[in-house]
């Protein structure tokens, strides 16, 4: 594989955690506790594989919509785990970062998710990033604002702008659960992203899906639009 088609940057639609716990008769909760585990594990197995960045897209903003119990919960299992997390892979060398709007997350979720990218901040392995209380849409309009105000808004501007502008675009997004659709993902940065789609959801992921993913992607011929 050529140096240009190496996959540095992954990008996971993590979808089915709730279709994963009703086909066992299982809370929820369940499967949002279940894909957290996952999370660990693919981050594992992508920090042996050398890929630098990988982004999981684990709370939109639509997702505000579900019932309160399963928001509250989600809110609080991040509120108990980002630290511990941070700690964790702080520990391994690996970055943590989370992007998405501070609107609508308590102001303790949201100084635990600064606390956390401070722990991790020096590290220079893998960073592992969190799209969370994120659309791809308005990531666009708030890079777009931020841009008219300082008076010029061109591609290089918005993209100054964009949340944490220093993580590069996505060489692949891949979905799981079967569903064929990114979602408002990432817009900017996965322009040019391959695509790739998984039937199993994503609480039944395992290591070796990263070493298939790659596999996958080393097949793929990139030309961006040349």
């Amino acid at each position: 594989m050529e140096k240009s088609q190496e996959l540095k940057h992954l990008g996971i639609v993590a979808d089915g955690n709730r279709r994963w716990a009703k086909e066992r008769g299982l809370p929820t909760i369940e499967g949002h506790k279940k894909g957290l585990e996952v999370i660990e594990t693919l981050v594992g197995e992508a920090m042996k594989s050398g890929i630098k960045y990988i982004t999981f897209y684990v709370f939109s903003a639509e997702n505000w919509g579900r019932s309160v119990d399963e928001v509250s919960y989600i809110m609080k299992l991040a509120e108990g785990k980002i630290l511990k997390y941070a700690e964790k892979l702080a520990k391994n060398n690996a970055r943590m970062v989370v992007l998405g709007s501070k609107n609508k997350i308590s102001p303790t979720l949201a100084s635990l998710i600064e606390k956390a990218e401070k722990i991790t901040a020096d590290c220079t392995g893998i960073t592992v990033c969190f799209c969370f209380n994120y659309g791809g849409e308005q990531e666009i309009a708030d890079a777009a604002a931020i841009a008219a105000s300082e008076g010029e808004i061109t591609p290089e501007t918005i993209r100054k702008h964009l949340y944490h502008p220093e993580i590069p675009d996505i060489d692949m997004v891949v979905r799981t659960s079967g569903e064929e659709r990114i979602s408002g993902f990432m817009l900017w940065r996965a322009a040019y992203a391959e695509l790739m789609f998984i039937e199993k959801y994503f609480p039944d992921m395992e290591p070796d899906d990263i070493k298939k993913i790659l596999e996958n992607y080393e097949k793929r011929n990139r030309r961006f639009g040349k």
